[in-house]
């Protein structure tokens, strides 16, 4: 076990994978010892359908856990060695039932000193672990079925991709990326307005005079943008905008993070209340703006044709 010490949690799969390969060693051995041509992948269709009566597959597969084509690959090899029987079904000829042949029934009685000893040398052993194991099984599977070892792992990559990134203030060197990352996402599902060319164009001019831009840079490369807008409205002192990230740089949570700042650059600015445009179709935009906090306000009119839902912050 060297090896696993040296590697650490990282190679729980493959140490799990390798317990298990032992243990379904062990059971091939033990169906020998009670004189039972068994395969132990059988087993948990084989026990119910042990119940008696017919079953489809599907509630096989629903009763056990396993995938349909996981359940009907084993009743093939269950079938060509004699333990089950499958036909159709007389109600509904388009489903198939399954149930235990006469060999399989024998071997059902046969099996009972068996269950009854694997039970005993299991008990066995996790009296004398220091861990049960079977309990850290049902809470370990509880916890991955809540959030997936994958779905940690990406949110991990995310904290990790996230410290690369640096939220800092516009510069006219970042002229040429404001507009481009804008020009990417806007050309990509809608076509260039007036306003943007406005905006992208005269970054300087139109937004930083009255406004503020802030860039997140990765590796010290601006991959994302969003501005601050000075709104002549009584209701809204500012108004998020532009905010864009590049697809290669998407994963990272610099959406989220650009969002913040912007968020925070308001506050400090005395803004008690942010305003942004959007359109229903960029799901991922919208569902990062929940996440800030944002909610939808009543329709209002807007420069934009691709515009069709506006949304509020009430900054505390």
């Amino acid at each position: 076990m060297e090896f696993f010490n040296k590697v650490g949690k990282m190679a729980i799969g493959s140490r799990l994978r390798m317990l298990t390969e032992t243990m379904v060693e062990d059971a091939v051995r033990i169906y020998k010892l009670y004189d039972i041509d068994f395969q132990p992948k059988w087993f948990p269709v084989f026990y119910v359908l042990q119940d008696g009566g017919e079953f489809t597959i599907t509630s096989i597969a629903r009763e056990i856990g396993h995938s349909h084509p996981s359940v009907s690959k084993i009743i093939a090899e269950m079938v060509k060695n004699g333990f089950v029987i499958e036909k159709k079904d007389k109600a509904d000829g388009r489903r198939n039932m399954v149930s235990l042949s006469a060999k399989g029934i024998e071997v059902g009685k046969k099996i009972q000193d068996q269950y009854a000893d694997v039970t005993n040398a299991v008990e066995e052993l996790l009296a004398q672990a220091n861990h049960d194991l079977w309990k850290a099984i049902e809470e370990w599977e509880y916890l991955l079925e809540q959030k997936s070892l994958l779905r940690r792992v990406q949110a991990h990559q995310k904290i990790r991709e996230s410290n690369k990134v640096h939220i800092v203030p516009y510069e006219p060197k970042y002229a040429r990326a404001f507009k481009a990352l804008n020009e990417e996402w806007i050309s990509k599902y809608f076509v260039m307005e007036d306003a943007d060319y406005k905006a992208l164009d005269n970054a300087d001019s139109y937004i930083i005079n009255n406004g503020h831009i802030l860039v997140a840079l990765y590796n010290n490369e601006p991959v994302g943008v969003c501005a601050l807008l000075k709104m002549d409205d009584p209701d809204y002192d500012y108004e998020l905008a532009k905010m864009a990230v590049s697809p290669k740089a998407q994963g990272k949570n610099i959406g989220f993070l650009l969002g913040q700042a912007i968020i925070e650059k308001a506050k400090a600015l005395g803004s008690h209340k942010l305003y942004l445009e959007s359109n229903t179709i960029l799901k991922p935009a919208i569902s990062l703006y929940h996440k800030l906090g944002f909610v939808k306000v009543a329709g209002r009119p807007s420069p934009y044709e691709r515009a069709n839902i506006q949304m509020e912050l009430e900054l505390k």
